[in-house]
């Protein structure tokens, strides 16, 4: 199996709201693949997807419960702790919910967290050992 991620797909909700955040807040674009059952966001080298979480669940076979702490984070890394600095407050300025503002961590770099209306756990992050090219990619 090569050593790769396509599409990570996030049980939601309200799928109007989440499109709302994503699209109000984040500022992304949803895809024209779009549509009234699920939204899609072109990242990187891989989309996100929004799904309603009872449709995810059925098809994955699983109950759509969803309680506690999933055991993931996402990640949105920048090039700067003053640019973790800024988008979390202009995230915060538009609405989303911070959990950690800001600060040194552990293990040598620079985060908060924020959810989206689901509470899954966006890492906001400087990591001065992850370099990533001009277009956000990040390698090796």
């Amino acid at each position: 199996m090569e050593q790769r991620i396509t599409l990570i797909t996030l049980g939601v909700r309200n799928l109007q709201r989440s499109r709302d955040f994503y699209q109000n807040i984040f500022g992304w674009q949803p895809l024209e693949s779009t549509n009234e059952s699920i939204v899609f966001f072109q990242l990187n080298g891989i989309q996100l997807a929004l799904f309603p979480q009872e449709s995810l669940a059925d098809d994955a076979g699983v109950e759509a419960d969803g309680k506690g702490f999933r055991g993931f984070s996402l990640a949105y890394n920048v090039r700067s702790e003053k640019e973790v600095d800024e988008l979390v407050s202009s995230l915060e300025t538009k609405g989303a919910t911070v959990l950690k503002q800001p600060e040194k961590v552990f293990w040598g770099g620079y985060s908060s967290y924020i959810t989206d209306p689901d509470d899954n756990l966006w890492e906001i992050a400087y990591n001065p050992f992850l370099p990533m090219d001009e277009r956000g990619n990040v390698g090796s």
